[in-house]
């Protein structure tokens, strides 16, 4: 059990059954009435967001979640594959389960995939992916005196802004949170 005192960015509790991610907390201190925690939290299972306030002494149970890294195999058009590299046991997944982390997944790649009660309900791209541009407009000589940025096709197909230096071939280093170009891999 977890009390609303305890309350910090990540941890996992349950409530109805259901677990829940602390996205942002505040302990309250009026200077009339009880204390309280202002909480933002996040359904891990339906992504739906909400924000609370709960009396620092309510108890919650504690949600574990399991995390394995594992390989990403193939697609067959409708299922995604993940093997566990321990086990070699494979798992489909579906798009919605891994829709985000699939613009920066080639075949083969190491993949996050988060488990609650056996069941996967996240699949996490490694934070920097390299990936080649095979898409992109040829950039305009002269035209760099400020942040100029083009949009480029990366092999995985996702479109990114990239800066006009970048060319088609060219190895680019890209963090996957937030989907921005970093540098140029070496």
């Amino acid at each position: 059990m977890i009390n609303a005192s305890d309350f910090r960015k990540g941890i996992t509790f349950e409530i109805n059954g259901e677990p829940h991610l602390v996205l942002d907390f505040q302990h309250v201190k009026p200077g009339k009435g009880a204390a309280f925690v202002r909480t933002k939290y996040k359904n891990i299972l339906t992504g739906a967001t909400r924000e609370e306030a709960f009396n620092p002494s309510d108890k919650f149970p504690k949600a574990h979640i399991d995390t394995k890294v594992m390989q990403y195999l193939y697609n067959d058009g409708e299922l995604y594959y993940f093997m566990d590299k321990e086990t070699y046991e494979q798992i489909p997944l579906s798009y919605d389960q891994v829709e985000e982390a699939m613009k920066f997944l080639r075949e083969n790649d190491e993949a996050t995939i988060k488990f609650y009660k056996g069941e996967a309900f996240l699949v996490e791209a490694p934070n920097f992916v390299d990936l080649k541009v095979i898409e992109t407009e040829p950039g305009v000589k002269g035209n760099t005196a400020t942040n100029v940025t083009k949009a480029a096709t990366v092999e995985t197909g996702a479109v990114i802004q990239v800066p006009i230096f970048i060319e088609e071939g060219e190895v680019i280093k890209i963090d996957t949170r937030t989907g921005e170009y970093l540098s140029r891999s070496k």
